[in-house]
């Protein structure tokens, strides 16, 4: 009988987040569970992201902006769940990434959220919006600190 039927892992691209996903992607093959990977990017102003694009040469111009990078902190995480044959769904989200797990983890009905201790040690711990802190503090279901760093 498995603990966990869906998993929720959030993911930035960051060696600590994809060291999560792995955890997360094994215990999913444990519990022969489905895993969701979730990346939040902060939306940036049209003049921000036009003035990025247009320093870019032209036929890679449409790869910038905060969308596209968590399109490939995605691709990662499915890179990496594909070594445990274990299948993702993806859930890019714009806003606060702590927000943006347990919106998906509520969505999802998941039993499990998978998130990395970067970020939780010393007096770090104790600020506000550490992603960590924040969904081991909200979530509705059980969550894994995955030991990362």
């Amino acid at each position: 009988m498995a603990l966990f039927d869906r998993i929720v892992v959030g993911t930035d691209g960051s060696d600590s987040a994809r060291e999560a996903v792995r955890q997360a992607a094994a215990l999913a093959t444990m519990n022969d569970a489905k895993l969701d990977v979730v990346a939040a990017y902060e939306p940036v102003s049209s003049h921000r992201s036009t003035s990025e694009r247009g320093a870019a040469p032209e036929d890679i111009a449409h790869e910038f902006g905060p969308r596209e990078d968590v399109n490939v902190a995605l691709a990662g995480a499915a890179d990496i769940a594909s070594e445990f044959k274990v299948e993702t769904t993806s859930h890019p989200r714009d806003g606060d990434p702590a927000d943006a797990i347990l919106q998906v983890a509520e969505e999802t009905g998941a039993d499990l959220i998978v998130v990395g201790n970067k970020g939780m040690t010393g007096a770090r711990r104790f600020l506000l919006g550490s992603v960590p802190n924040k969904v081991s503090h909200h979530a509705s279901c059980s969550v894994f600190i995955a030991r990362t760093t």
